[in-house]
Protein backbone atom coordinates (compact mmCIF):
# COMPACT_ATOMS: atom_id res chain seq x y z
CA UNK A 1 0.00 0.00 0.00
CA UNK A 2 1.51 3.15 -1.28
CA UNK A 3 0.60 6.98 0.04
CA UNK A 4 -0.92 9.14 -2.32
CA UNK A 5 0.38 13.13 -2.49
CA UNK A 6 -2.27 14.63 -0.91
CA UNK A 7 -3.08 11.99 1.99
CA UNK A 8 0.87 12.82 3.14
CA UNK A 9 0.03 16.25 3.68
CA UNK A 10 -3.19 14.76 5.88
CA UNK A 11 -0.51 12.41 7.83
CA UNK A 12 2.28 15.29 8.08
CA UNK A 13 -0.77 17.72 10.08
CA UNK A 14 -1.55 14.65 12.42
CA UNK A 15 1.44 13.55 13.33
CA UNK A 16 3.06 16.78 13.67
CA UNK A 17 0.27 18.50 14.49
CA UNK A 18 0.16 22.85 15.76
CA UNK A 19 -0.73 24.09 18.33
CA UNK A 20 -3.88 25.63 17.35
CA UNK A 21 -5.57 26.05 13.64
CA UNK A 22 -7.72 29.09 12.84
CA UNK A 23 -9.76 29.44 9.23
CA UNK A 24 -9.14 32.80 7.78
CA UNK A 25 -10.82 33.06 4.75
CA UNK A 26 -9.26 30.66 2.29
CA UNK A 27 -6.43 30.45 4.72
CA UNK A 28 -5.46 28.11 7.47
CA UNK A 29 -3.27 29.69 10.04
CA UNK A 30 -1.41 27.66 12.34
CA UNK A 31 -0.19 28.52 15.69
CA UNK A 32 3.37 26.59 15.78
CA UNK A 33 4.65 28.09 19.42
CA UNK A 34 8.29 27.38 18.27
CA UNK A 35 7.67 24.43 16.74
CA UNK A 36 9.36 24.82 13.45
CA UNK A 37 7.82 25.27 10.17
CA UNK A 38 5.68 22.51 10.08
CA UNK A 39 3.36 24.00 12.14
CA UNK A 40 3.62 27.54 11.95
CA UNK A 41 3.19 27.77 7.69
CA UNK A 42 -0.04 29.01 6.29
CA UNK A 43 -1.89 27.32 3.85
CA UNK A 44 -4.67 27.76 1.41
CA UNK A 45 -7.51 25.51 2.39
CA UNK A 46 -10.47 27.87 -0.15
CA UNK A 47 -10.05 30.27 -3.11
CA UNK A 48 -8.06 32.86 -2.48
CA UNK A 49 -6.98 36.07 -4.24
CA UNK A 50 -3.98 38.21 -4.00
CA UNK A 51 -6.29 40.95 -1.87
CA UNK A 52 -6.66 38.23 0.63
CA UNK A 53 -2.77 37.62 1.81
CA UNK A 54 -2.28 40.39 3.70
CA UNK A 55 -4.83 39.22 6.29
CA UNK A 56 -2.77 36.08 6.19
CA UNK A 57 0.30 38.30 7.32
CA UNK A 58 -1.34 40.24 9.41
CA UNK A 59 -2.65 36.83 11.71
CA UNK A 60 0.80 35.65 11.56
CA UNK A 61 2.62 38.44 12.68
CA UNK A 62 -0.25 38.57 15.44
CA UNK A 63 0.90 35.24 16.53
CA UNK A 64 4.96 36.45 16.51
CA UNK A 65 5.23 34.70 13.53
CA UNK A 66 7.16 35.28 10.28
CA UNK A 67 4.73 35.67 7.16
CA UNK A 68 4.88 31.97 6.30
CA UNK A 69 3.36 29.98 3.25
CA UNK A 70 3.31 26.50 2.59
CA UNK A 71 3.34 25.35 -1.08
CA UNK A 72 1.90 21.82 -1.91
CA UNK A 73 0.78 20.43 -5.14
CA UNK A 74 -1.54 22.05 -6.66
CA UNK A 75 -0.70 25.99 -5.35
CA UNK A 76 1.14 26.97 -8.63
CA UNK A 77 -0.54 30.18 -8.29
CA UNK A 78 -0.14 31.07 -5.06
CA UNK A 79 3.58 30.11 -5.64
CA UNK A 80 3.82 32.80 -8.09
CA UNK A 81 2.02 35.24 -6.40
CA UNK A 82 4.12 35.20 -3.56
CA UNK A 83 7.16 35.38 -5.72
CA UNK A 84 5.86 38.07 -7.24
CA UNK A 85 5.72 40.04 -3.27
CA UNK A 86 9.47 39.09 -2.69
CA UNK A 87 8.93 36.21 -0.96
CA UNK A 88 11.92 33.20 -1.02
CA UNK A 89 11.31 29.77 -1.32
CA UNK A 90 12.76 28.31 1.94
CA UNK A 91 13.37 24.19 2.44
CA UNK A 92 12.26 22.40 -0.60
CA UNK A 93 11.02 18.97 0.80
CA UNK A 94 10.55 15.42 -0.76
CA UNK A 95 8.40 13.25 0.86
CA UNK A 96 8.96 9.66 1.03
CA UNK A 97 6.50 6.71 1.77
CA UNK A 98 7.09 2.71 1.54
CA UNK A 99 4.81 -0.30 2.78
CA UNK A 100 5.93 -1.59 5.76
CA UNK A 101 6.49 -5.34 5.16
CA UNK A 102 8.60 -4.36 2.29
CA UNK A 103 11.24 -3.17 4.60
CA UNK A 104 13.82 -5.41 6.26
CA UNK A 105 13.79 -5.85 10.08
CA UNK A 106 16.98 -3.64 11.99
CA UNK A 107 19.50 -5.75 13.38
CA UNK A 108 19.32 -7.53 16.85
CA UNK A 109 19.56 -5.59 20.17
CA UNK A 110 20.36 -2.23 17.84
CA UNK A 111 16.93 0.35 18.42
CA UNK A 112 14.15 0.06 20.97
CA UNK A 113 10.80 2.17 20.75
CA UNK A 114 9.54 3.55 24.13
CA UNK A 115 7.12 6.09 24.91
CA UNK A 116 7.60 8.58 26.19
CA UNK A 117 11.04 9.63 25.75
CA UNK A 118 13.73 8.54 27.73
CA UNK A 119 16.25 11.16 29.18
CA UNK A 120 18.90 10.20 26.89
CA UNK A 121 16.46 10.33 23.61
CA UNK A 122 15.76 14.13 24.43
CA UNK A 123 19.63 14.62 24.94
CA UNK A 124 20.46 13.41 21.66
CA UNK A 125 17.61 15.94 20.04
CA UNK A 126 18.56 18.62 22.36
CA UNK A 127 22.09 18.19 20.71
CA UNK A 128 20.80 18.60 17.44
CA UNK A 129 18.83 21.75 18.51
CA UNK A 130 15.39 19.72 19.15
CA UNK A 131 14.09 21.29 22.40
CA UNK A 132 10.97 21.75 24.21
CA UNK A 133 9.40 23.49 21.83
CA UNK A 134 9.59 20.29 19.36
CA UNK A 135 9.00 17.71 22.30
CA UNK A 136 5.58 19.63 22.60
CA UNK A 137 4.59 19.05 18.89
CA UNK A 138 5.39 15.24 19.91
CA UNK A 139 3.08 15.29 22.85
CA UNK A 140 -0.03 16.44 21.18
CA UNK A 141 0.32 14.42 18.08
CA UNK A 142 -3.22 12.02 19.31
CA UNK A 143 -2.54 8.65 17.58
CA UNK A 144 -0.31 5.59 18.08
CA UNK A 145 2.90 7.10 18.50
CA UNK A 146 6.42 6.08 19.99
CA UNK A 147 10.36 7.37 20.14
CA UNK A 148 12.94 5.20 18.65
CA UNK A 149 16.30 4.83 20.30
CA UNK A 150 19.06 3.96 18.30
CA UNK A 151 22.32 2.32 19.67
CA UNK A 152 25.89 1.82 18.08
CA UNK A 153 28.96 0.34 19.97
CA UNK A 154 26.87 -0.09 22.83
CA UNK A 155 25.89 3.20 23.17
CA UNK A 156 22.90 5.53 22.45
CA UNK A 157 23.79 6.74 18.89
CA UNK A 158 20.99 8.41 17.67
CA UNK A 159 16.72 9.00 17.47
CA UNK A 160 13.42 9.39 15.82
CA UNK A 161 9.84 10.24 16.15
CA UNK A 162 7.02 8.12 15.11
CA UNK A 163 3.27 8.59 14.74
CA UNK A 164 0.67 6.88 12.94
CA UNK A 165 -2.62 8.32 11.45
CA UNK A 166 -5.17 5.83 9.87
CA UNK A 167 -3.42 3.53 8.32
CA UNK A 168 -0.17 5.04 7.98
CA UNK A 169 2.83 5.93 10.34
CA UNK A 170 5.80 8.74 9.63
CA UNK A 171 8.54 9.45 10.91
CA UNK A 172 9.88 12.85 12.31
CA UNK A 173 13.06 14.00 13.88
CA UNK A 174 15.42 11.39 12.87
CA UNK A 175 19.07 12.44 14.50
CA UNK A 176 22.34 10.67 14.96
CA UNK A 177 24.59 11.65 16.99
CA UNK A 178 28.03 13.58 14.91
CA UNK A 179 30.56 10.79 16.08
CA UNK A 180 28.17 7.77 15.73
CA UNK A 181 27.04 7.99 12.07
CA UNK A 182 28.10 5.94 8.72
CA UNK A 183 27.23 2.95 11.68
CA UNK A 184 24.13 2.28 10.07
CA UNK A 185 22.36 3.80 12.90
CA UNK A 186 19.61 5.94 10.80
CA UNK A 187 19.15 2.77 8.77
CA UNK A 188 17.88 0.53 11.36
CA UNK A 189 16.11 3.41 13.12
CA UNK A 190 14.01 3.28 9.99
CA UNK A 191 14.10 -0.32 9.82
CA UNK A 192 12.60 -0.20 13.40
CA UNK A 193 10.21 2.54 12.57
CA UNK A 194 8.25 0.53 10.14
CA UNK A 195 8.36 -2.58 12.06
CA UNK A 196 7.22 -0.96 14.97
CA UNK A 197 4.21 0.38 12.66
CA UNK A 198 3.21 -2.21 11.36
CA UNK A 199 2.64 -3.97 14.88
CA UNK A 200 0.60 -1.20 15.44
CA UNK A 201 -1.65 -1.34 12.78
CA UNK A 202 -0.02 1.02 9.88
CA UNK A 203 0.94 -0.47 6.52
CA UNK A 204 2.92 2.60 4.74
CA UNK A 205 5.82 4.50 6.46
CA UNK A 206 6.51 8.23 5.43
CA UNK A 207 8.66 10.63 6.13
CA UNK A 208 9.67 13.87 4.87
CA UNK A 209 13.44 15.10 4.07
CA UNK A 210 14.68 18.94 2.47
CA UNK A 211 15.95 18.43 -1.32
CA UNK A 212 19.32 19.05 -0.46
CA UNK A 213 19.59 16.00 2.06
CA UNK A 214 21.59 13.93 -0.58
CA UNK A 215 23.14 11.36 1.82
CA UNK A 216 19.61 10.81 3.58
CA UNK A 217 17.60 10.54 0.16
CA UNK A 218 20.18 7.98 -0.65
CA UNK A 219 19.18 6.07 1.92
CA UNK A 220 16.22 6.29 2.14
CA UNK A 221 15.73 5.08 -1.79
CA UNK A 222 18.28 2.32 -0.20
CA UNK A 223 15.30 0.91 1.79
CA UNK A 224 12.38 0.97 -0.70
CA UNK A 225 11.03 4.28 0.19
CA UNK A 226 9.87 6.31 -3.11
CA UNK A 227 9.53 9.69 -3.79
CA UNK A 228 5.62 10.49 -3.61
CA UNK A 229 4.94 14.29 -3.35
CA UNK A 230 6.72 17.58 -2.52
CA UNK A 231 6.54 21.11 -0.86
CA UNK A 232 8.10 23.87 -0.18
CA UNK A 233 7.72 27.37 1.80
CA UNK A 234 7.89 31.28 0.90
CA UNK A 235 9.01 33.13 3.40
CA UNK A 236 8.67 37.01 3.46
Amino acid sequence: MMLPPADIYAVLEATWPPAARQSLGPWCIRDGQGGGKRVSAATAEGDWTAQDIPAAETAMQALGQPALFLIRDGDAALDAELASRGYRIVDPVVAYAAPCDTIAPPDLMTAFPHWPPLGIARDLWEAEGIGPERLAVMDRAAGPKTVILGRAGDRAAGVAFVAIHGPSAMLHALEVAPDRRRLGVASNILRASAHWAQDNGAGTLSLVVTTANAGARALYASLGLQAMGQYHYRQK
